[in-house]
């Protein structure tokens, strides 16, 4: 257990960096190519976002596609691993059936749909702003139905531990359903969140923290260390991410994270019961994802919104709050819901 977690810690501080020194020229080059954030001129239901404008027009043309660099070092990361393996310094490489292939699947995945999406987000690249709302919703839906089959009919995979409300329920073929709509979810959660310099991915850090220290506990070395390097990167990018932010996250960042975290709630539902712990770990990111869902529903079916302007965040930035005392009371909240989390999961380790 020793040399692995060694093992865990030595990726990790490579990775973090070697992308700490990367960072400075992925933005130099991002500033060169003119990639910069445009600030959206409509909201999602179609109407004027003229609060969002007003509220975030200062950060316009901040180079977004942050998460790229993600995916970058990731990779570089996989190869430095096989070249270890292959002169027998290590005995796995970071790709192995049992623990990340759906893991790295997911992260590239979801990070192509995204660089995609911060690509073409890019104002005056496309006539539209964005691949469009259709394709990319088509473009997760693939992605989360090739998610719910692998773990479904591949891993032969159907149970969901409840616990503390209830036991292991097998759910059958509701199994990929529920997994379908659960992937979409936590994806576009965390996408929701970003947009507030160091809220998305600070955030990420406890929640991605939590699991690391759940994979190992359960002897699962090779997810951690995957963790462990994702977690690295997402330092290094903060640091150029803090107010004033230098650089965005991006869709690149946003979704690629999504469909790692996905992808770890189904691998640790296999020995955790991780569900309802997860519900509690990732409030922040439901309450976000609720405020908008709630907006978008209100405004096309009574024409009229619910709240000024949604997700939670912006709305406690209209009501006066500084962009740093909602990321840092945010961060704050996160810690002890990650607190908690962990308190039932390692309970359910002493019971058994």
């Amino acid at each position: 257990m020793l040399l692995e977690l060694n093992r865990i810690i030595i990726f990790s501080l490579f990775a973090f960096f070697m992308a700490l020194g990367a960072y400075p020229f992925f933005i130099a080059l991002l500033r060169d190519f003119k990639m910069g954030k445009s600030i959206r001129e409509d909201s999602v239901t179609g109407s004027k976002a003229e609060i969002f404008q007003k509220l975030h027009s200062h950060k316009a043309w901040t180079p977004t596609m942050g998460g790229g660099l993600f995916l970058i070092i990731m990779a570089i990361m996989m190869g430095v691993a096989f070249v270890l393996q292959y002169f027998d310094i290590i005995n796995n490489s970071l790709v192995t059936r049992q623990e990340t292939y759906i893991l790295l699947f997911a992260f590239f995945g979801m990070g192509a749909i995204g660089i995609v999406d911060d690509r073409l987000n890019i104002k005056g690249f496309w006539r539209a702003k964005g691949m469009g709302a259709k394709v990319k919703l088509i473009s997760m839906f693939a992605f989360a139905g090739f998610v719910s089959y692998r773990f479904f009919v591949r891993l032969g995979i159907s149970t969901i531990n409840f616990w503390p409300i209830a036991g292991v329920i097998d759910i059958g073929r509701f199994y990929p359903v529920l997994t379908f709509f659960m992937t979409l979810a936590i994806v576009n959660a965390i996408n929701i969140t970003d947009w507030l310099d160091w809220l998305a991915g600070g955030l990420m850090i406890i929640v991605l923290g939590v699991f690391a220290v759940m994979t190992f506990i359960y002897n699962r070395y090779i997810a951690t260390t995957l963790i462990g390097i994702i977690l690295a990167i997402l330092m290094a990018f903060l640091w150029f991410n803090i107010a004033p932010a230098q650089i965005f996250m991006g869709d690149s960042g946003a979704l690629g994270l999504g469909g790692l975290l996905a992808t770890l709630v189904y691998l640790l539902n296999i020995k955790v019961w991780i569900v309802i712990p997860f519900m509690v770990l990732f409030l922040i990111f439901w309450a976000e994802l609720s405020s908008s869902f709630l907006q978008i529903l209100r405004k096309k079916v009574f024409h009229r919104k619910l709240f000024p302007i949604a997700p939670l965040h912006h709305l406690f930035e209209y009501k006066g709050n500084s962009e740093t005392n909602i990321v840092m009371r945010m961060r704050l909240i996160q810690w002890i819901l990650a607190a908690l989390t962990l308190i039932l999961l390692l309970y359910q380790i002493n019971i058994h």
